[in-house]
Order: C-alpha cells, then sequence, then structure tokens
C-alpha cells in the first residue's frame, strides 16, 4: 500500500525527499515547483532541481505564480492526493490549499521548532552560535512554521561547519524523517504535538547587508558569521591588493591563538585579528575568481604584515 502524494519543493535541499518517497513505492502524482529562471552566461531558463528530477522520474511538473485562485485550487484538488509533502517550497499554502488533502499538508523544516522559524533556519543557528540544528516534520497551518509537529532528527554544528555543510548534511537526514513519517501516516500512527510557546525564535531572510565582516567583534562570533554566510551570500571585507582596496568573499576559517589590532593581518598565513582573539583564513574568493584555499590564494597573491583588512 502507499499514499497519493503531491510534491512541493524547489531547491536541492528538496531533492533527496523527493527521491526517497518514490523509492518507498508512494505515488506522486505532481511536483509542484518554481518557476524556471534564466540562468548562467547564456541566460538560458533553468529548471529548478526538484523540476529537474520530477522530470527524469516522469512525474507531471506544476509552476504556478500563485495558490490563491480557484483555478488552483481546482487543479490542486483534481490530483486527489492524500496528502501533501512540502519541502522548501517558496511559496506560502493558503488554508484553502492546505485543507484539500485528505491528511493534510506536512512540511520538512530544517531547524529544531520552535526555534528558527521562517526562511532561513540553517544560516541563522550557526550564526548564532547554536551548538546542534536539525529537521522536524510539520502539519502545517497558516502560520508561520507554527503547525504542530511530528518528528525530529538532531545534528552537532561544529566550528568548522558552513551553512553549505550543515545543508548537505541535514537534507538526507530529513528525506529519511519524513519517509518514515510519511509511513507512519499511511498506518495511522502518526502522533503530533503542539509546539512549546517557550523558546521561539525567527530565522530572517539573510540581507546582503549583513555579509559584511566586522574584525571588531570576537572571533568566534566573526568565525559564526562567516561559516553561517557560506557560500552565499558570503561574507567579505576589503583588502589591500596591487595598491587598491578588492572585495574578498571569505568562506572559511578556522580560529586561531593569536593576538592583535582587529583587522591586523598578524602573519604570512593569512591570520586576522579580531576583537578578541583571531581567525585563520582557509577559502577565499575574490570578485569574478572561483573559490580558492588559502594557499592558492597566496600563491598568486602574497600578503604579509604590516596590513590591514576593512
Amino acid at each position: 500500500m502507499s499514499l497519493r502524494l503531491i510534491f512541493m519543493g524547489t531547491p536541492d535541499f528538496a531533492v533527496p525527499t523527493l527521491l526517497e518517497l518514490v523509492a518507498h513505492g508512494h505515488e506522486i502524482v505532481a511536483v509542484y515547483t518554481r518557476a524556471a529562471k534564466p540562468s548562467g552566461r547564456g541566460m538560458k531558463l533553468q529548471p529548478t532541481p526538484v523540476e529537474a528530477q520530477a522530470t527524469r522520474l516522469g512525474i507531471p511538473v506544476l509552476t504556478p505564480t500563485t495558490l490563491k485562485t480557484p483555478e488552483a485550487e481546482a487543479t490542486f484538488r483534481a490530483h486527489q492526493a492524500d496528502a501533501a509533502v512540502v519541502v522548501a517550497y517558496g511559496m506560502i499554502l493558503p488554508q484553502n490549499i492546505l485543507d484539500v488533502p485528505e491528511l493534510g499538508c506536512f512540511n520538512l523544516h530544517g531547524s529544531l521548532l520552535p526555534r528558527w522559524r521562517g526562511a532561513a533556519p540553517l544560516n541563522r543557528a550557526i550564526m548564532a552560535d547554536d551548538a546542534e540544528s536539525g529537521v522536524m516534520v510539520m502539519k502545517m497551518d497558516v502560520g508561520l512554521d507554527t503547525g504542530d509537529v511530528a518528528m525530529a532528527e538532531r545534528l552537532p554544528i561544529s566550528d568548522a561547519m558552513t551553512a553549505s555543510d550543515l545543508h548537505d548534511d541535514l537534507a538526507p537526514l530529513g528525506a529519511d524523517l519524513m519517509v518514515r513519517a510519511i509511513g507512519a501516516l499511511e498506518r495511522g500512527r502518526l502522533q503530533l504535538s503542539p509546539q512549546s510557546e517557550a523558546g521561539v525564535t525567527y530565522a530572517a531572510k539573510i540581507d546582503k547587508a549583513e555579509a559584511k565582516i566586522d574584525w571588531t567583534r570576537p572571533a568566534r562570533e566573526v568565525l559564526r558569521h562567516i561559516h553561517g554566510l557560506s557560500p552565499f551570500p558570503g561574507a567579505w571585507c576589503e583588502v589591500p591588493l596591487e595598491g587598491e582596496m578588492v572585495r574578498v568573499k571569505i568562506l572559511r576559517c578556522a580560529l586561531a591563538g593569536s593576538h592583535g589590532a582587529p583587522g591586523d593581518l598578524l602573519d604570512e598565513r593569512l591570520t586576522i585579528a579580531c576583537g578578541d582573539g583571531a581567525i585563520r583564513l582557509v577559502e577565499l574568493q575574490r570578485a569574478g575568481k572561483q573559490p580558492m584555499k588559502a594557499v592558492d590564494f597566496l600563491r598568486g597573491t602574497p600578503l604579509a604584515p604590516p596590513l590591514r583588512l576593512l
């Protein structure tokens, strides 16, 4: 026995869940995703990662610009799905859509709710120096990630972990969790609990204005800021190169046991002083260039004290 499911998702993070549901025999009657966007040098329309996988699997794909019209509801209802699975879809589901599937709509969220409701939970968890993150399955309501939760998996956040690393670790963990949740739903054994009223935080969408590095902050805060924004939008600073200040993104770093004036280059290994302590840069990216390991960056651009990053 399997369920008839609508799958709603857009980025890479959602792909493992789609594949696992298919592998476990559930019938995906339709995939909803965001419309293809022009990308690359030729500005060709690029389907979302979810659309690309759905097309490969022969699943019908829909890319509505809104779900709030009677036509959108009628189309959604016509799939006759038992439930909907939503993973980073990127569009609000109105109440009339949530009410269509008999068993409900279930979201895979990349945080330990009620902490980090909203758009950027992975980034915010790292930037806030959280000790752990995770994924949760939630039965959706019209609130912002306020629905009852069913199951969770936890994952420690190390100082070496970037948002990209956390994403890559949580995506398969979440896929397995959702498959188990849908299996329990199918058997009528999925237990739901209201979210706690305590500990609610909101993961606001990342603003590019947040990306400039503040070297006056303690080293650990600087590290978590850098890793929380890696690889996108990428925390940046300005480095004096070839007689001008050049913007450089810092993608990966490590704590270092040195001290100095904030922003000062302390040695020839890219150790930078912070307000308290220092960090060593591990991976960088100049504008218009590919990301580079620090050793490769220094090979082409030798840097030595005295020098200050802004």
